[in-house]
């Protein structure tokens, strides 16, 4: 049979129009292309979303390679500022374009073209895994954690995972993710008494409250790096009191701060040191203070090791590039599979994701697909 071309199942994957949490028949397309090619596919769907798992190979072989990306999509914003249609995947000058081209649906093609390749040329002793989620741009809650608690209750596993989300930041094959950042979201609501401008004694402003603790997160060093992370950061989002008068002090003030957040730390001991810093507001400004605190993900690593070397030697092999190890960017579903079994990041470069006129250059997705594909054929040399 002929190589599945990797180019024209992104295309069919762009054009299914699968902005989360819909899914518009892409991971159909998946579906069908792995099971005709004898993978054991299952739907893992919880809250409305759906979520594929196919495995080729017996289920508890004693090594089975997973990959783990997503089909869904953002929002394409506005569509007249694109000059080309967001979900016709058109090709110009050796770019293909289209929401989602970058992140992540070549990314998926790659790694689908390369297993079924893989398994009809050279069956492998042992079992491939392919997870794929069509909830990661939403909130993730009924996405890779569905599949993976599909997994856990139907006796499958990966031994090692390779999350195709794009890692590079200019070049192809300078960059793999063994790591994360945590990442948490504090909203706070600052209670006084609402009263005239001009007899601030008869009010209470909830303003030099909120603006003090405001100060007081922003300008606390959380930490100066690991030996894997860079320091964490604490930014202050907004600041709002929907007050449109001047002569009125308002009753309560609201504001965000999220956080980005190395090993050093966890959500726990960020919520606590949060918590104490708001008692201290509250004795000395004698107002109230609501919190609510959302923990999206912990930082995790993969130390160095046999997985990251495993993709650095195949990616060096397809590029002439060595990629360097990073934990830099935001976060992944791979804080989820972490907990299931070592997982690195790899995919293409990101330059145009999320962005109008999403874009990738067509040479590059075989290059990905040859990687994926190389990645594959040493993992069971």
């Amino acid at each position: 049979m002929s190589p599945v071309d990797p180019v024209d199942l992104t295309a069919s994957l762009v054009r299914c129009p699968s902005v989360t949490p819909e899914d518009a028949g892409a991971l159909d397309v998946l579906h069908d292309l792995l099971a005709d090619a004898g993978f054991s596919c299952a739907w893992a769907n919880r809250g409305g979303i759906r979520n594929l798992f196919a495995r080729w190979g017996t289920a508890g072989n004693a090594r089975s390679f997973g990959f783990n990306g997503h089909t869904d999509v953002v929002p394409v914003g506005d569509e007249s500022s694109w000059t080309m249609p967001p979900f016709g995947a058109e090709i110009r000058d050796g770019v293909m374009y289209g929401r989602g081209t970058t992140d992540m649906k070549s990314g998926v093609a790659a790694f689908a073209a390369a297993a079924v390749d893989f398994v009809r040329d050279t069956p492998p002793d042992g079992s491939i895994v392919i997870a794929i989620t069509g909830d990661e741009e939403g909130d993730a809650v009924d996405g890779t954690t569905a599949l993976l608690e599909y997994m856990e209750q139907n006796g499958e596993r990966m031994d090692v995972c390779l999350v195709g989300e794009p890692t590079c930041p200019e070049k192809m094959g300078e960059m793999i993710k063994i790591g994360r950042r945590g990442s948490m979201t504090v909203k706070f609501r600052v209670i006084g008494r609402q009263g005239h401008s001009a007899y601030p004694h008869r009010a209470n402003n909830p303003l030099p409250a909120m603006v003090r603790m405001m100060d007081r997160l922003a300008s606390h060093e959380l930490d100066t790096g690991t030996e894997h992370f860079d320091a964490s950061t604490l930014a202050v989002v907004t600041v709002d009191t929907g007050n449109p008068a001047t002569n009125v002090i308002p009753a309560e003030c609201r504001a965000t701060v999220n956080i980005r957040f190395n090993d050093s730390h966890s959500g726990a001991s960020l919520s606590e040191w949060i918590e104490n810093e708001v008692t201290a507001i509250r004795e000395r400004f004698g107002v109230e203070v609501e919190t609510q605190v959302k923990i999206s993900g912990e930082s995790f690593i993969t130390p160095p090791g046999a997985l990251s070397d495993l993709v650095s030697g195949a990616v060096a092999a397809v590029t002439g590039v060595m990629p360097t190890l990073s934990t830099t960017g935001g976060t992944s579903d791979a804080r989820f599979v972490k907990s299931h079994c070592p997982v690195v990041e790899f995919g293409l470069v990101g330059q145009s994701m999320h962005q109008v006129d999403e874009h990738v250059r067509v040479d590059h997705i075989h290059e990905l697909k040859a990687i994926y594909s190389r990645i594959l054929k040493d993992y069971f040399a």
